[in-house]
């Protein structure tokens, strides 16, 4: 089994995403998330690393070499992956991923690969995202 720690760990610790290939651990006080699939890791990584640079503009950050504000990050991890899952298969209640590894698969069968994704409409739903308050509770329609 080849672990390393997952590219989307802060999403799926922040509860708004889960993989079928996540495992969770702590040490100590702190938690974090192993991936069981070198491939699928990579993969993620490759992911992330394209949205980070496809909405660095859109986000307003200029530098490519710096590392993003954590709420930027969150924006792009979980906005990002909100707007792919958008794209294949659009439902009306979408704010929660479900399976980061068959949503990254399932990109990489429709488009032929992940730089081929569509990342102009992903980056659309990275901007809009707006992530939870804590202790905020939505009001009810």
């Amino acid at each position: 089994m080849d672990q390393g720690r997952c590219p989307f760990e802060k999403a799926i610790l922040g509860a708004q995403c889960a993989c079928e290939l996540a495992t969770r651990f702590s040490v100590a006080e702190q938690m974090g998330v192993n991936c069981r699939s070198g491939i699928a890791r990579n993969n993620c990584t490759t992911l992330l690393a394209l949205m980070r640079n496809r909405a660095r503009f859109a986000l307003k950050v200029t530098a490519t070499s710096e590392s993003l504000p954590f709420g930027k990050e969150m924006k792009v991890m979980i906005g990002g992956l909100i707007g792919l899952q958008g794209l294949l298969a659009p439902e009306p209640d979408a704010g929660r991923v479900g399976n980061i590894h068959a949503l990254v698969r399932e990109a990489q069968e429709k488009y032929g690969s992940l730089e081929a994704l569509p990342y102009q409409e992903i980056v659309k739903s990275v901007t809009a995202y707006q992530a939870r308050r804590r202790g905020h509770v939505p009001p009810r329609p």
